[in-house]
């Protein structure tokens, strides 16, 4: 076997770390964005207006939403992974539970301070959750299946639905502000930049797995995975 293949189960421990620890980070981070007040990331605009509409938290809205992005999996015949079903439940609890401790931030400096820590976070919990390799969220797959059945490009087909998303949050009453701006200029780059510092040993920085060629025994890349596919193209 290569040095840089990866041994069926190894690092399992270290993979459902990154995952669950990302999750939960990653409800961290759009809990702050809220306290900041100046702009949500574009699915966060429309749960915090479903929200404002129903009197449910935040945090519940972003499970029944994710529940039912789930659903539209079916017919474009995507898999879950334990990450993708993990992530329907656990950002919504991460980030009601955040909200329940953290109070409002006062002063603009605060409220930026707090705006540019959650965009950060949210790139590190991006970068966790992904290079763990247990399945792309839920709103993730549906852009790759989207891509897949339609033809359109990545670009294309997020650029589309992120539209979408933030103009229904908007009229819902969703916070649309610089944050959301910020937070579409900057998630890119920290997404492929915390990717490398969290590749597990044995993959490449994209998350694909590394392994012997089959007849050269030098080392070979396979197909891009699902969760590639949710990075800036």
């Amino acid at each position: 076997m290569s040095k840089t293949a990866v041994p069926r189960g190894a690092h399992l421990t270290r993979r459902l770390v990154q995952l669950y620890v990302g999750l939960a980070l990653y409800g961290v981070s759009s809990a702050l964005l809220v306290r900041a007040g100046l702009g949500l990331e574009p699915w966060g605009v429309l749960h915090q207006g479903l929200a404002e509409r129903t009197g449910l938290s935040i945090g519940v809205v972003a499970i029944i939403v994710g529940a039912a992005v789930l659903l539209l999996w079916i017919p474009m015949r995507q898999r879950p992974g334990l990450g993708t079903v993990s992530n329907v439940f656990a950002i919504g609890l991460a980030m009601d539970g955040t909200l329940a401790l953290v109070p409002q931030v006062h002063g603009l400096a605060g409220r930026i301070a707090v705006m540019v820590a959650g965009i950060v976070l949210n790139g590190v919990a991006t970068g966790l959750y992904i290079a763990a390799r247990f399945g792309p969220g839920p709103r993730d797959g549906l852009m790759t299946g989207l891509h897949r059945s339609t033809g359109r490009s990545i670009r294309t087909v997020r650029t589309a639905i992120e539209v979408a998303v933030v103009a229904t949050g908007f009229v819902l009453g969703g916070s649309l502000g610089v944050g959301t701006v910020l937070y579409a200029l900057g998630i890119g780059p920290l997404v492929q930049l915390f990717l490398r510092v969290f590749a597990v040993p044995g993959a490449d920085p994209a998350g694909r797995t590394v392994a012997p060629a089959p007849e050269s025994g030098t080392t070979a890349v396979t197909a891009p995975s699902p969760e590639e596919a949710i990075l800036p193209q």
